[in-house]
């Protein structure tokens, strides 16, 4: 899925000011490897999805009307990339750490959930 119209590839998305890109690749079940290149600078990272968090952040009915596995991928997919955006506007990619699950973020950012469920389109 291409997020910006500036020709990224797939699974790439420009996020903010500084041109950030976010590339997210399945390595297991609910698991993903995420690299965000910044300027000169690339960090990895490994995260979860846990089933909570797309739950709490309403992107569980999304699921019902998607096809199987796919549908569950591109959910995922799309509810990282949110994340990852979200992050990079509040600390730079190397502050991010580097193997997590999701929904940690909101120990860090109680703000997370509800902003997701904005960036979503899953507000109530």
């Amino acid at each position: 899925m291409i997020i910006s119209p500036h020709g990224f590839a797939a699974g790439q998305v420009a996020c903010g000011i500084v041109s950030e890109t976010i590339e997210i690749l399945e390595i297991g079940p609910h698991e993903y490897a995420v690299t965000v290149n910044e300027g000169n600078r690339q960090t990895r990272h490994r995260v979860t999805v846990p089933q909570g968090l797309i739950d709490d952040v309403g992107l569980a009915l999304a699921l019902q009307d998607t096809a199987g596995e796919r549908g569950l991928r591109d959910t995922e997919e799309r509810l990282i990339r949110e994340s990852f955006a979200f992050l990079l506007e509040r600390e730079p990619a190397t502050s991010i750490m580097r193997e997590f699950g999701l929904d940690v973020i909101g120990r860090f950012f109680p703000e997370y959930v509800p902003a997701m469920r904005t960036r979503l389109g899953t507000a109530p």
